[in-house]
């Protein structure tokens, strides 16, 4: 313990250097600004800088990237907020509650409570990164496809059980978005399958493409359909921080929700999606009866609490294998480790030793980034919920133009767009008939990676279906997806028999 404080405390000192504080405020300012932007992720934005950045001394290089990463988990909260557009998939979920929020007065709750959780996630992840990265990364090297498949199953039935009004609605909007996911090429096979012939498709369905499409373009269309007349202005806001009871509303939340975001962050598992959407279902079947009829009307402050503080977690833990195993856990850790290798450093068990000095400013920078990014976001709360006092029409035209602008960037196709408009209808008959939007998003993102992860327990066990049950822990994690689909029914059930 006491030689990990004193490698942290020379961390410390190497990255409070001013030039690597000035990277490090770098990363984050644009790291939230890009979290802003729809199609223009941490990954493509380090990617872009890689060869600039070249030139830069390979620690202060690694605290910029590293800022730009989990600032951008904070910035994509704000569109999802205001707008209900998702900068990032991993704030797809905070669309959920937060944007109703805002259209009933408490924008700047949701804003605060998003910035502080996500401080308070990424500073408990970091100590956890500090003290534990190599036991957590000797456990998740243990998982193989037969966990990671039951892992996928349980997100899928928590997901489709949760959401929505209706468990049978909520399967149907999941098989949609696996039947979406599986478009493109096999992974394993290679086999071009499901694209009906159109070119564009050979490269699957874009995730960030759908999500604009069910959720920014929707609910433009919605309202100019169905709501254009009730009301012409979003309402007013009536307080910009929160209040007592939010206070308490929220800080279990965020410890609940750092709990499930940080071991997924370790493993293998789809990033930042299964933990948000894990946290929000762990929140609203927690829920006490003053907030369940928040979720899905009025918006429930836990709605946005945990899921945005699972996201920080997940991000922040992803460091764990890239660091101590040299495993790449999200696509944007991908690019961290080019960027290592750049240098002509090895990521892996002995990283540690051999560029200790690198790492422990790097873990040192999470810390400083954290206070950071709450410095500069908690301000800017009163600024942001402005936009909400522009009236309705220009709001949504300006939704759709946003929209537009991040889905062409993405790859400059035209067919993009006409897809994006067709999951938008897609988006307004499902909202019209009471079928929920981010089960599809589950679905497209963990499909194809449930079915990998199924195709190589199979080969694995030779083809015998029973590899699910020999191993503990995917039997553990079997029987946690049969509880969640038995046990709600039958205390359902017991509380009908006891009513009459």
């Amino acid at each position: 313990m006491g030689d990990i404080l004193s490698q942290l405390l020379g961390g410390f000192a190497t990255a409070g250097t001013p030039i690597n504080l000035l990277w490090a405020l770098a990363g984050c300012a644009l790291g939230t600004a890009i979290g802003v932007l729809p199609g223009l992720g941490p990954a493509v934005t380090v990617a872009m800088l890689l060869p600039i950045t070249g030139q830069v001394e390979p620690t202060a290089s690694m605290i910029f990237f590293a800022g730009i990463y989990y600032g951008a988990m904070y910035g994509g909260s704000t569109t999802s907020i205001l707008l209900n557009t998702p900068g990032e998939t991993g704030t797809m979920v905070t669309a959920l509650e937060g944007f109703k929020m805002a259209k009933h007065g408490r924008a700047g709750a949701a804003l605060a409570t998003s910035a502080i959780g996500s401080f308070v996630a990424g500073t408990i992840a970091t100590v956890l990164v500090t003290l534990f990265a190599p036991i957590l990364a000797d456990f998740a090297v243990q998982l193989g496809p037969p966990e990671y498949f039951c892992l996928m199953l349980l997100a899928f039935t928590t997901v489709s059980s949760v959401l929505g009004q209706s468990a049978l609605r909520g399967l149907a909007a999941l098989f949609l978005g696996i039947s979406l996911g599986l478009v493109g090429i096999d992974q394993i096979t290679g086999q071009v399958r499901y694209t009906a012939g159109i070119l564009e498709f050979m490269d699957g369905v874009e995730v960030v493409l759908v999500a604009v499409g069910l959720f920014a373009v929707t609910e433009a269309l919605y309202n100019a359909l169905y709501e254009g007349r009730m009301q012409t202005a979003m309402n007013h806001l009536n307080k910009v921080h929160m209040t007592r009871g939010e206070w308490r509303r929220s800080w279990p939340a965020w410890l609940r929700g750092t709990a499930i975001g940080f071991p997924f962050g370790t493993i293998p598992a789809g990033g930042t999606e299964i933990p948000t959407f894990l946290s929000y279902a762990t929140e609203r079947k927690l829920a006490d009866a003053e907030a369940r009829q928040q979720f899905g009307t009025t918006g429930a402050i836990e709605g946005v609490a945990g899921p945005e503080a699972a996201n920080n977690a997940a991000v922040t833990g992803t460091l764990v294998p890239l660091l101590t195993l040299g495993i790449p856990t999200s696509v944007t850790a991908a690019i961290l480790l080019s960027a290592l290798q750049n240098y002509g450093i090895n990521a892996g068990p002995q990283l540690f030793q051999t560029s200790s000095a690198l790492v422990w400013a790097l873990i040192a920078s999470l810390y400083i980034g954290n206070v950071m990014l709450l410095v500069l976001n908690l301000p800017l709360v009163g600024l942001w919920v402005k936009l909400l006092k522009i009236p309705r029409p220009q709001l949504y035209a300006g939704i759709m133009i946003f929209a537009t602008v991040g889905v062409y960037g993405m790859r400059q196709s035209a067919f993009d767009l006409y897809l994006m408009l067709g999951i938008g209808l897609l988006g307004v008959l499902m909202r019209r008939f009471d079928f929920p939007a981010a089960p599809v998003i589950v679905g497209l993102i963990l499909g194809p990676l449930a079915e990998a992860q199924m195709r190589n327990a199979l080969s694995i066990g030779e083809g015998n279906w029973l590899i699910f049950v020999q191993r503990p822990m995917s039997l553990i994690l079997l029987l946690v997806v049969l509880a969640v689909l038995v046990v709600p029914r039958l205390l359902a059930r017991r509380q009908a028999m006891a009513a009459a």
